[in-house]
């Protein structure tokens, strides 16, 4: 098997270092930080400057991170970000909902938990942080595979597994559910995930209204529920508000 190509490993860390920190960088720090010859870097910054992934400032001559790498789809918001803009939300809802919250984006076919907020009781809990859930079956994972075309796909095209009797079975099942979450701008799980629980979640958005995540609440059936099953109407409105207030922080215009 060939080697990895230096150039790209370099353009890799140039991307990364000018990802942290203040994001912007001169030549002279670029090439100091990862041990480079100017003439390396620069060359190398050239390049990512045509393609667009590195942006120059025109009074100071540094760099920082271009418009089309920002663009590349759900990749470019920094989980932290994401993290950092939700936590205060996150905090309030499950304070209001009196529910277990939680933020995912998609990774790899599934929902990936950046963040947790315990339910807000002296209950013993579990910390989901960098658990993976399964997208068919959890509200979080309907939101993103409806706005992302080819996450839905993907799903549709694989065996989906059974958690419940109450699982999406079909390709047919999940392309009509995930038709109701675009239309609604939710998403429920009912006893799908596992018997006696339920999830509401709703879409957090980026720049250009690209979905970066979703922030549901997780918890019994029976009080996220009413009488008739469904999810209580005062609570997807929570949720609501709380995903579209950290919406808003990431610079997503009203819809």
């Amino acid at each position: 098997m060939p080697g990895p190509v230096q150039s790209i490993e370099r353009a890799a860390a140039i991307l990364r270092l000018l990802a942290q920190g203040s994001g912007r960088l001169g030549l002279s720090e670029i090439a100091n930080s990862l041990g480079l010859a100017r003439g390396t870097a620069h060359g190398i910054l050239r390049t990512l400057q045509l393609v667009g992934f590195v942006e120059q400032d025109d009074a100071t001559g540094k760099y920082q991170l271009g418009a089309a790498l920002l663009h590349l789809g759900t990749s470019y918001l920094d989980v932290n970000e994401l993290r950092s803009r939700a936590i205060n939300w996150a905090d309030a809802l499950a304070a209001r909902s009196g529910e277990a919250v939680r933020i995912g984006t998609h990774l790899q076919g599934k929902v990936l938990v950046v963040h947790h907020v315990f339910r807000p009781d002296d209950s013993l809990q579990t910390l989901d942080v960098g658990v993976l859930l399964p997208m068919h079956a959890t509200a979080i994972g309907k939101v993103l595979l409806a706005y992302d075309a080819n996450a839905a796909a993907a799903a549709q095209d694989s065996e989906l597994e059974q958690f419940s009797r109450r699982t999406i079975r079909t390709p047919k099942e999940l392309a009509r559910a995930l038709s109701g979450v675009r239309e609604v701008g939710w998403a429920a799980d009912v006893d799908e995930i596992a018997m006696g629980e339920a999830g509401v979640a709703a879409p957090i958005r980026g720049y250009g209204g690209l979905v970066v995540g979703a922030m549901g609440i997780s918890g019994s059936a029976d009080r996220i529920c009413d009488a008739a099953g469904r999810p209580r109407g005062e609570l997807v409105s929570y949720v609501r508000d709380a995903a579209r207030a950290v919406s808003r922080d990431l610079g997503a215009a009203r819809w």
